[in-house]
């Protein structure tokens, strides 16, 4: 793969096991808690497609399994399926990182694509710390802080 030239990374740590955490991100029921009501769909294996609806139904994000390692590394081919001017720009790329750090979990998320200034990577970035923030309150403390 070439270098990425839109890159959006997030680092954060969770006290929660690596199990727990990836059940938390492959879960259509849990997503849906802590991702504003969106429903995640696929069967996770290499290959398999997975879309990311919003409640009335609508799609909003799709693509393709490429890597599954649970519960160590997950790697998406993800598109913005809403947004024609995010479509136009094609497929990123999205690699979430598990490792065990004691009695936390750090959890890497790395989004990208080949595009110069990409403007989907720019909105990513406002949008997986929100989703982050969330996961994390909810893991440790059973409910979400935005919603």
């Amino acid at each position: 793969m070439t270098e990425a030239k839109s890159a959006f990374v997030y680092v954060t740590y969770i006290r929660t096991t690596p199990e727990a955490l990836w059940t938390a991100l492959t879960t259509a029921e849990f997503v849906k808690q802590y991702w504003f009501g969106m429903h995640l769909e696929t069967d996770w294996t290499p290959g398999a497609t997975w879309k990311l609806r919003f409640p009335d139904g609508r799609i909003a994000d799709g693509g393709e399994i490429l890597e599954i390692d649970r519960p160590r590394r997950l790697v998406l081919r993800w598109r913005n399926e809403m947004v024609p001017e995010f479509a136009q720009e094609g497929f990123a790329r999205c690699s979430l990182e598990l490792e065990p750090q004691g009695d936390v979990v750090r959890l890497t998320i790395n989004h990208s694509n080949d595009v110069p200034q990409s403007k989907f990577i720019a909105k990513v970035s406002g949008g997986w710390p929100r989703i982050l923030s969330n996961l994390k309150s909810l893991l440790e403390t059973g409910t979400v802080l935005l919603t």
